[in-house]
């Protein structure tokens, strides 16, 4: 069953989608991707559904608290925050927009995957780009600083555990890389 958003229900997911990301605060939380729905459950109670990128993710509290404080600012009273699990957020859900400033604010931004089938398993021992350079694939990761494809792996994680530390070995500058999940 397919429900459509109110335009009340619309509004206030733009505000909820408004909130900044705590730990990246040049982007909001919708283009991020991580606001799901709103639901109007009375003339002034609404339930928000909120995704974490990873699950035990920190942010996530933070994430509520100011979606509540944003709520409660335009007169809702009675404000839910609702975790959901299903479906799982992926790098994917990033909008254009928010790829567009994590590259400006000098973090690249997870490649966007192909939708593929089954992955392929191979058992033995075999060198791969994975084990060789860090990456999970033939597309490189661009440095957001010079655009050079010429980058390596510096660490798995970096700030946050959803970014890797990664150097451009063209303009030689150290930069964050969101992760692709």
């Amino acid at each position: 069953m397919v429900t459509t958003a109110t335009p009340l229900e619309a509004e206030l997911l733009d505000i909820a989608g408004s909130v900044p990301d705590p730990e990246l605060p040049v982007l909001t939380l919708q283009e991020l991707g991580v606001v799901r729905a709103v639901h109007v459950r009375g003339t002034d109670t609404v339930e928000v559904e909120l995704t974490p990128t990873y699950t035990g993710c920190p942010a996530i509290e933070a994430m509520s608290l100011d979606i509540e404080r944003a709520l409660h600012a335009h007169g809702m009273r009675e404000v839910t925050v609702r975790t959901v699990l299903r479906p799982a957020w992926s790098t994917d859900d990033i909008t254009p927009e928010g790829r567009r400033k994590l590259r400006e604010f000098g973090i690249a931004p997870p490649r966007v995957r192909e939708p593929s089938g089954p992955v392929a398993l191979t058992l033995g021992r075999t060198r791969t780009l994975e084990t060789t350079t860090g990456d999970p694939g033939p597309d490189p990761v661009l440095c957001p600083h010079c655009g050079s494809a010429d980058t390596e792996l510096l660490s798995r994680f970096s700030s946050t555990a959803c970014k890797a530390l990664r150097r451009c070995l063209a303009c030689r500058e150290p930069f964050d890389h969101f992760k692709e999940l």
